[in-house]
């Protein structure tokens, strides 16, 4: 498996024979010009998981792919003329590798404001990436990409989540909102479990797992 980061979630992941980009966002670069894809993976609506400005020029270069999301975001992509598949928790897609899809909610932001739709990605069985929640599936991780900061989320948080998940490597991510994530980055790999390997991936170039 080959992993690139495009900045905050976005990750392009290179497995088998599938090419998957997962979350691009407004806070994400790079993803612009990619080519090739055999599926666009977008675990919710919020703009810095989806850009839809930049969508139309990512399908018209990939015309064969499908953006697969929750049911509340295909409906909101669908409405303006993308084109979507709805997942929901239990899924399993074949994009040249197998997708498997956990997970309902956004993390809670404030009781004030509404939870919307959610779901996380188990790529290839191997890397799993939850979007903006801490769901744990109920299979092996290998790869999880650990988010770092949000407005849903503390710093005990992703640890805690790290430790429960109890993967061998920890991708950070969601670290945009951060003027210097490797403060927090050096919690995490300081208070992982033990076995786990943090590997920070924000250079942009291509890493092998």
């Amino acid at each position: 498996m080959r992993l690139r980061k495009l900045g905050h979630a976005c990750l392009l992941v290179e497995h088998d024979d599938a090419r998957l980009l997962l979350d691009p966002g407004a806070f994400s670069a790079g993803f612009d010009e990619l080519t090739g894809l055999t599926g666009v993976l977008v675990t919710h609506q919020h703009f810095d998981h989806i850009d839809q400005d930049r969508l139309p020029a990512l399908l018209d270069s990939n015309p064969e792919v499908v953006v697969y999301t929750d049911e509340q975001t295909a409906g909101l992509l669908a409405d303006k003329g993308f084109r979507t598949q709805s997942v929901r928790h239990g899924d399993v897609l074949d994009l040249g590798t197998p997708v498997q899809v956990f997970g309902q909610e956004h993390a809670l932001i404030h009781p004030d404001i509404p939870t919307i739709a959610n779901v996380g990605f188990l790529v290839g069985e191997r890397l799993f990436h939850p979007g903006d929640a801490l769901t744990q599936p109920d299979v092996d991780v290998e790869i999880l990409a650990v988010p770092t900061m949000a407005p849903w989320l503390k710093l005990a948080e992703s640890i805690d989540y790290l430790r429960a998940v109890h993967p061998p490597v920890a991708v950070p991510i969601h670290e945009a909102l951060l003027a210097r994530p490797s403060t927090f980055y050096g919690r995490i790999e300081a208070l992982a479990p033990t076995g786990t390997q943090v590997r920070v991936l924000d250079g942009g170039e291509p890493n092998a797992f």
